[in-house]
């Protein structure tokens, strides 16, 4: 099997987190002191999985002398007066609590005391209260004759025009969001879809994903849109599906145009600050925040079904919110220098990553390195066409297990699985060798391997480690070249 441009499934999404445990059941004492509380149902919304959860609160109960000192307390003149009744009349009918935790559960008064000294007490408290109330309420009111003006506050040292920090997340996509642009893509029979790219040159060229663009490729119409609204109509004069890069160009590009800067994805730590930008489900110059979550990550996409055929990247994986319509935007470091084409998502209802489906995100995004897509953005703009490093091997492409990608034993339509004379056959590798490391990179698998080889150039010398019979060699390789999607 051919070890460009097809991939395997990625293992599915692990499992939903367990349902939190029922609220503890209220006690019988409680339960018969005031009326139950009605049920409370909250219905959440498409592709949540939590249910509002609903629970029955108590009110505090009567002492065991209550009965008693009420009794006493109801003839005429009888001092001290009768305590609060054990459910104020705003509580009526009891309060739904929290499907989450226990409701709450009032102490019973500790035995022997007496309430009268309690009730005195509380109507002294209820006096003190009242004159201060009375006395607030002279004051509000008085306020009020006096005084007709707004009672809301204001501001008073904010600027009329607000400047961000220069590091702020504000500044950076105020910054960006004029150089990004959101893709209309439309197929010759008027199907299409929308991604988005960025300014890469001031000649007016567009750097994207080849699958935002891939069904306007051939007899299609492609329209950008800048954050102004202003529309332009473009034409695509180079992709590579095996690196999932294209490049527009504007057919009647400003004068304006404002390049993003390339920052350098090799220095890229993870815990880096990351922007994201783009066009969610159509929803143009959102901005979205996150970190770098790791490097290196083996990821395998396709197209979308145009061609079948896969891309492969050693990609950044990022948090920030990337859904599709994201796909061709820029990835902006803490400076806001791209560092990476938001490229694929790992949805929460599929086992594949860059898929066609509708899914939102989950925190799993991956953009393919910005010093890759700039070098096969190079030759797209002078060639037309990408150019591929190869090691002149094919691969399984199957992950049966992480043990390592092996040589396939027999090539593609009847071709040799070593190509005679490359650079494979040179190192004296075979089929059925397993190679189980690029340089320091450990390679589990045939996609992983291809991903790896493509972050490098035609020409560059890599250390393979790979295993026979049982025994660990390593030789040194010297990459080919491919020119061109097969």
């Amino acid at each position: 099997m051919s070890t460009e441009n097809e991939g395997n499934e990625v293992p599915k999404a692990p499992s939903a987190p367990p349902v939190p445990v029922d609220a503890p059941a209220v006690s019988a004492d409680a339960a018969h002191s005031v009326p139950s509380a009605a049920s409370e149902h909250a219905s959440a919304g498409t592709g949540a999985g939590m249910g509002a959860g609903t629970g029955t609160g108590a009110a505090p109960g009567a002492g065991p002398d209550a009965a008693t000192t009420t009794a006493t307390a109801t003839g005429s003149g009888a001092w001290p007066p009768p305590p609060p009744p054990a459910v104020p009349s705003y509580a009526s009918g009891g309060g739904a609590g929290s499907g989450w935790g226990a409701s709450y559960q009032p102490q019973d008064p500790k035995p022997g005391r007496r309430r009268g000294g309690l009730v005195a007490g509380m109507l002294a408290a209820a006096l003190i209260a009242g004159g201060v109330g009375g006395g607030v309420g002279y004051w509000a009111a008085e306020r009020n004759d006096n005084d007709t003006g707004s009672t809301t506050v204001s501001a008073a040292d904010t600027p009329a025009d607000l400047k961000r920090e220069p590091g702020s997340v504000a500044k950076i996509a105020n910054d960006a969001l004029p150089s990004v642009v959101t893709i209309e893509a439309q197929s010759g029979s008027g199907e299409g879809g929308t991604g988005t790219g960025f300014v890469y040159d001031k000649q007016g060229h567009i750097l994207t994903n080849n699958h935002v663009v891939a069904s306007a490729a051939e007899g299609g119409k492609l329209q950008v849109t800048f954050s102004n609204g202003k529309k332009y109509a473009a034409e695509v004069i180079g992709r590579a599906e095996g690196y999932d890069v294209a490049v527009l160009k504007l057919k009647n590009p400003p004068g304006d145009l404002k390049p993003l800067p390339l920052g350098n994805s090799d220095r890229v730590a993870v815990g880096d600050s990351t922007i994201a930008i783009g066009a969610p489900f159509g929803l143009s110059n959102t901005v979205t925040t996150g970190i770098i979550s790791a490097k290196n990550r083996p990821v395998t996409s396709s197209d979308g079904g145009q061609s079948g055929k896969s891309s492969y990247m050693s990609a950044l994986q990022t948090d920030a919110s990337i859904n599709p319509g994201n796909s061709g935007g820029p990835l902006l470091d803490g400076r806001g220098a791209v560092i990476g084409i938001n490229s694929a998502i790992k949805p929460a209802d599929s086992g594949g990553l860059g898929g066609s489906g509708q899914s939102g995100s989950i925190g799993l995004g991956f953009a393919i390195p910005v010093n890759q897509a700039k070098y096969v953005a190079q030759q797209l703009i002078k060639t037309g066409k990408p150019v591929y490093p190869v090691i002149g091997a094919s691969v399984s492409l199957q992950q049966d297990s992480s043990d390592g990608a092996t040589i396939s034993r027999e090539g593609v339509g009847g071709s040799e699985p070593v190509t005679p004379n490359g650079p494979a056959d040179k190192a004296g590798l075979k089929p059925g060798d397993v190679i189980t490391k690029l340089d320091d990179t450990v390679i589990d698998s045939g996609p992983t391997l291809i991903g790896q080889i493509w972050t490098h150039k035609p020409g560059d010398t890599v250390k393979i480690t790979y295993e026979r019979d049982g025994e660990e060699h390593t030789v040194d390789v010297t990459l080919g070249q491919r020119k061109g999607d097969s």
